[in-house]
């Protein structure tokens, strides 16, 4: 078998840029070892800047009919009792979204299979061999054995990474140090109610009898358990099976009258906290959880690997098929390394003050930590960096705006009229192609040139906006700016730049 592009692993990381892959139309396979999708429900929900993505290519909407109830609050830095607030950040999506990741999965697995690009379960890599020109695997597919080779192949095969391993990547970084446990359950009639609607993750984390608890809605009238022991050497080893009597005992212990109903799926984690040194091995590449492991304090993991796979999805795809202009691929490893760098470091932070049994130091720490995020400004940075709204990638050959951080950022999903039909910025980014976007509501200006390969529309609207005329990459990120006004020349020499560098060529 030969193919442009093969995706190992079926997760959100490798799901998602699948879709991205089929949407640009690049021949790609996706290989997954396991038999069939796991229904677990794993990570449990969605930041804004998820949600933003998805909508960018019209995948929100068929996602959203699988979420859960929840109250309209906001996330949470170490589950402290204080929402962190993305309202002034202007989005259209607020708040998290609760919805089971073996939704998501099934969503973006419709989508792929639409798209050319179906899931090949039961498909083993077992063996990865890197050419000058292509990469060759060997899988391992029942009771057979089938080589295949592509130009690029992309690890999305968890933490666990079969290819990380075999390549003997470099993955520095901290060990675990202790278990917890996720189960997804039914409690027994006559259990204690729960409440119908999910709060603030503050409101659901309890302790007792030795555990700590987080209980949580799922799908189905499910309920997602997930717990570990307050003395850490305690704990059970992380090989060791889940059973019920396991689970009951600590449903009992901290929750009193809710009792086990039944067990369905299982698994444990750890709080290990490490990253490649390099996203990016010739051509074999990394994405999701191969790439980056860290503690799941603040709902981080699904949605780092999904950013990972809209970054990576569109500069591939230009690559492969030879539009790329020079360093477009390397910029992958450059832009998201320091953003997977930085999860691992605040969720360091939040593991601390996260503790359900701290010491007085820590206890200390958190009360101060509680107050600072009672001031706007503290919130807003750390409602940013949660949710993913406030990421700003750099820029090179741009200028700086230190005075208003646009160029870099994501574009706001503004409201707008375009040819008098009324719709958003995400409406113009559905086929995954860079956009020029004219807001200056003046016919008279002519100014802007063609770029080959960009969308360019003119477009009112009624929001305010630190520029008048962007080109925004197909990832959604602002990759130049200018100002109201007739156009410079120095504008168009910027702007001609940022389209060498960040929109392949038609």
């Amino acid at each position: 078998m030969e193919t442009d592009v093969i995706v190992i692993g079926a997760g959100p990381a490798g799901l998602m840029l699948a879709t991205e892959l089929g949407l640009a139309g690049v021949p790609t396979v996706l290989l997954e070892a396991l038999p069939a999708p796991s229904p677990q429900s794993k990570g449990g929900g969605l930041q804004p800047r998820t949600c933003e993505a998805l909508e960018l290519r019209g995948l929100l909407a068929p996602v959203l009919e699988h979420a859960l109830p929840r109250e309209p609050v906001g996330g949470h830095f170490a589950a402290l009792p204080v929402e962190l607030d993305c309202r002034p950040l202007r989005t259209r999506h607020p708040y998290p979204v609760t919805v089971p990741q073996a939704a998501v999965q099934a969503v973006l697995a419709e989508v792929a299979d639409r798209r050319g690009v179906p899931v090949r379960h039961g498909h083993q890599v077992t063996a990865v061999a890197r050419h000058d020109d292509r990469v060759e695997v060997t899988v391992r597919a029942g009771e057979g054995e089938y080589r295949a080779a592509a130009r690029y192949v992309v690890a999305c095969d968890g933490a666990h990474s079969t290819v990380r391993r075999v390549l003997d990547a470099p993955f520095p970084g901290q060990p675990g140090t202790r278990t917890s446990t996720v189960a997804d359950i039914r409690l027994a009639p006559g259990s204690a109610p729960t409440p119908a609607r999910d709060g603030h993750i503050s409101s659901l984390v309890h302790t007792g009898g030795g555990y700590w608890t987080m209980l949580s809605n799922a799908d189905g009238g499910r309920h997602r358990l997930v717990y570990g022991t307050l003395d850490h050497t305690a704990g059970p080893a992380r090989d060791t099976p889940v059973s019920p009597a396991e689970v009951a005992e600590v449903l009992h212990a901290v929750h009193g009258p809710a009792r086990l109903g039944e067990l369905f799926e299982t698994s444990r984690f750890t709080d290990a906290t490490r990253q490649l040194a390099s996203y990016r091995h010739g051509r074999v590449l990394f994405a999701g959880d191969a790439a980056h492991v860290h503690p799941p304090l603040g709902g981080q993991g699904l949605n780092l690997g999904i950013q990972d796979a809209m970054n990576l999805g569109w500069k591939l795809a230009a690559t492969v098929s030879g539009r790329a202009g020079a360093g477009l691929l390397d910029s992958y490893h450059d832009e998201r390394h320091p953003v997977g760098a930085g999860v691992l470091a605040h969720t360091r932070a939040q593991r601390v003050l996260a503790e359900r049994r701290p010491t007085p130091d820590v206890a200390a720490l958190r009360d101060i930590v509680t107050e600072l995020l009672r001031l706007p400004d503290t919130n807003a940075h750390l409602a940013g960096l949660m949710s993913g709204l406030g990421l700003r990638y750099p820029m090179p050959g741009q200028p700086d705006q230190p005075d208003g951080p646009l160029l870099g950022a994501r574009m706001p999903d503004l409201e707008l009229t375009v040819g008098g039909r009324p719709g958003w910025v995400s409406d113009l980014l559905r086929n995954g192609r860079p956009l020029l976007l004219d807001l200056r509501d003046d016919p008279g200006l002519t100014d802007l040139p063609t770029l080959p390969g960009v969308a360019g529309h003119a477009a009112k609207t009624a929001e305010a906006l630190a520029a008048s005329v962007v080109l925004i990459r197909p990832d959604g990120y602002l990759c130049w700016t200018a100002p109201a006004g007739r156009l410079t020349g120095a504008d168009l020499a910027l702007l001609h730049a940022a389209a060498d560098r960040w929109c392949p060529r038609p």
